[in-house]
């Protein structure tokens, strides 16, 4: 049973072409531009407020020509509360209470500094939590 094996500090030829086979994409992706988008994500309690905040959003970004994706609509986040009614005793006794965090995804592709000013500049209801990340 003769196996053989590259020596040491040298790579087989297949990992050779992997490997920049892997780099080329990388240098492609790069100079597309795919790397470069604004990610907005919009959280809130009330799903009608999101809405509106989401249309807003969306209404600022068109209007500067802005390439948009979304917005993508995110799992409901649930936080389930147990409560005794009584503080002594009916132990059994028990209330329920549930708080549902709306969330929404908005990617801008290649934004210019005038959309990221308007953005900034945007005025939202309170309740409204938003997070800005550029990638």
């Amino acid at each position: 049973m003769a196996t053989e094996t590259a020596p040491k500090g040298k790579k087989s030829a297949k990992a050779t072409k992997a490997t920049k086979a892997t780099k080329a994409t990388k240098a492609a992706k790069a100079a597309e531009g795919d790397g470069n988008k604004l990610r907005i994500r919009v959280r809130a309690y009330e799903h009608k407020i999101l809405d509106a905040s989401i249309k807003q959003i969306m209404d600022t970004a068109l209007r500067y020509d802005a390439k948009t994706v979304g917005p993508i609509p995110l799992p409901t986040e649930i936080k389930k509360y147990t409560v005794n009614r009584a503080a002594f005793v009916h132990k059994d006794a028990r209330e329920q209470f549930e708080m549902r965090v709306h969330k929404r995804v908005i990617d801008i592709m290649n934004p210019t500094p005038k959309v990221v000013e308007a953005l900034t500049n945007l005025s939202l209801p309170s309740g409204v939590n938003i997070d800005v990340k550029m990638s």
